[in-house]
């Protein structure tokens, strides 16, 4: 079984109240689903990106910066993290995600060891 990450992206903003609580549901739905089916790992909204804080190495050690590392109108909002035999099974899980969220969703594969 391969782990796969499921990362949605939100425009900045909110989506209307009305629409937010009908997609809390759907993606309630679809955890439940993962859930039930073995698939689920593990999931998590995140705070607005301007909560952010980059942390990187310097000449000088450790400098951290407010504010995503990169500069958009999109940015990571929430994940998955679901375990399935293929990827065409993810892929599946993942058209019910953006459905149930009104998002676009990456998929990625986790790598499944250290490389030889």
């Amino acid at each position: 079984m391969t782990q796969y990450l499921f990362s949605t992206y939100h425009p900045d903003g909110t989506p209307p109240t009305g629409d937010l609580q009908q997609i809390m549901k759907d993606v309630d739905a679809v955890n439940a689903e993962l859930q039930e089916a073995g698939a689920w790992v593990f999931a998590g909204g995140l705070h607005p990106s301007t909560t952010t804080t980059v942390v990187r190495a310097a000449d000088t050690g450790i400098l951290t910066t407010d504010g995503p590392y990169i500069e958009g109108k999109e940015h990571i909002g929430g994940f998955w993290i679901i375990e399935t035999p293929d990827l065409d099974s993810a892929l599946g899980w993942a058209g019910k995600a953006t459905r149930a969220c009104r998002l676009p969703v990456e998929v990625r594969p986790f790598m499944e060891g250290p490389p030889a």
